[in-house]
């Protein structure tokens, strides 16, 4: 293996572990840095999301380091969103008409430790944890740490340094306040929160409901999905407004309160939460935000995953775009023949425009899913694309398919062409020029010809 340089890593979780891997693979000598203690012996965080929708963007950064079998021991097949109504009613809508096209939800911590139970055989790898940074040296690629452990501050110096640490990243932060870098960053918060709740397993151990779904309760201006686990579990994640509306964060303040809440709006939801009351008190209500800012290199630094682009978790891409944003840096890096302070900048220009496009496309969904999944123009639009995806003569992807299972597409792609597709969809339903009676190249037709005509009106805008 050749002798290559001594790299600094920010960030010990799911970006920054497989990061360090396969660093660790191509040679490197990687010092990871981790301001909590070890997820494989601490307690998870009350409210923090334990479960991923895990896609083949992810996957191709799985399969990057050799472990894909290990992962998908993980793994929990989700087929479609199941849709509940008011009333209890379920239906439930496929991700894709091609019959092996399905995301996964996976456990963040299992997947986590995984990857850095895999790091703990490589000789070349040192890691930190109970270890926040006091100082960071971009110039430098140095760190000065906190060990909590002994209690004293410790230097690491290395050759380059990159910023996994997430969306409050003290790397990015510290571009931030380079003097003389024109470094552009903006923070945009939703006006809705998230808290994690829970449906645990049946007293005769089984899942309390459909397991292999993403489950949604839409409801307009906010909604509550729900995501299987491997212990029978499903982690519930309500998504509401701060304030407006009947019920808001800043107004269920009692338990009276949540209950009525739950039992008018999710009834058939609530009776599958006996720790409602619990939990909603217990754990965090945490903001929505997405972190945009460029460049992503200074000097011997460079930032990647949330710490660059954190996004809205709609479109369950956040952890599989941080995934595949290690396999294209690790191809620029093999094309510049291992030159780092070449693929700093190389990967800056040319991954940013996908982080982008993923972070409103995953804006596109939110308000999709909380309003739109339900109503009966999307679910004829649905209906549309899974009969032409279902056809093996006819090469259509929806946008969520461009998105989710088309990971030789960028991002940009997915949103370019995604949207105008939606849009010319809804247009024909809307003008009745498409229908059912149309045979299935007949309706890709009028769809290819009406999305090439918005795709020529957008770019002369």
């Amino acid at each position: 293996m050749p002798d290559r340089e001594n790299i600094l890593v920010i960030g010990a979780g799911l970006c920054g572990s497989l990061l360090s891997l396969r660093l660790a693979q191509l040679g490197y000598k990687v010092q990871l840095v981790e301001k909590r203690e070890d997820m494989r012996k601490a307690k998870v965080d009350g409210g923090r999301s334990i479960n991923l929708a895990f896609s083949d963007r992810g996957i191709k950064g799985i399969e990057r380091v050799g472990i894909l079998d290990k992962v998908n021991k993980l793994c929990i097949p989700m087929h479609g969103r199941m849709l509940h109504d008011e009333h209890g009613n379920t239906q439930l809508s496929k991700y894709s008409g091609r019959e092996k096209e399905h995301i996964n939800s996976i456990s963040r911590t299992g997947l986590n430790s995984l990857l850095l139970d895999e790091l703990d055989s490589y000789d070349n790898v040192r890691t930190y944890f109970n270890a926040p940074c006091q100082k960071v040296d971009l110039k430098g690629a140095s760190v000065r740490i906190h060990d909590k452990e002994s209690h004293q501050e410790k230097t690491l110096n290395a050759d380059y340094l990159i910023g996994t640490d997430g969306a409050g990243s003290v790397v990015r932060k510290q571009m931030q306040e380079q003097p003389g870098f024109l470094f552009s960053h903006s923070q945009d918060f939703l006006t809705h929160g998230y808290k994690e709740l829970s449906f645990p397993a049946t007293d005769d151990d089984q899942y309390a409901t459909f397991k292999n779904a993403l489950h949604i309760w839409p409801r307009g201006e906010n909604m509550l999905i729900a995501l299987p686990n491997l212990d029978k579990s499903f982690t519930v994640t309500l998504f509401l407004a701060y304030e407006g509306g009947e019920y808001n964060f800043n107004n269920l303040t009692t338990a009276d309160k949540v209950e009525e809440y739950f039992k008018k709006v999710y009834p058939d939801a609530y009776e599958l939460m006996p720790e409602l009351k619990t939990e909603f008190f217990e754990n965090p209500t945490a903001p929505l935000g997405t972190v945009r800012c460029s460049p992503w290199h200074y000097d011997k630094s460079l930032i990647m995953g949330d710490a660059a682009h954190a996004i809205v978790p709609f479109y369950g891409q956040g952890m599989n775009a941080s995934f595949e944003d290690v396999v294209v840096f690790d191809d620029i890096l093999q094309q510049n023949h291992f030159d780092l302070s070449k693929t700093y900048g190389d990967f800056s220009h040319h991954r940013k425009k996908d982080a982008d496009a993923i972070a409103d496309l995953a804006l596109d969904n939110f308000y999709e899913m909380k309003s739109h999944t339900a109503k009966d123009l999307f679910l004829a639009k649905r209906k549309i694309e899974l009969s032409l995806e279902e056809n093996p003569s006819i090469d259509y992807y929806s946008k969520y398919s461009l998105v989710t299972f088309k990971e030789d597409k960028p991002y940009s792609y997915a949103r370019e062409r995604g949207r105008a597709q939606d849009k010319a969809i809804l247009k024909l339903l809307k003008e009745d020029q498409i229908d059912q009676r149309m045979s299935a190249l007949e309706q890709f037709k009028c769809i290819q010809d009406k999305t090439n005509e918005i795709l020529q009106d957008e770019a002369l805008l």
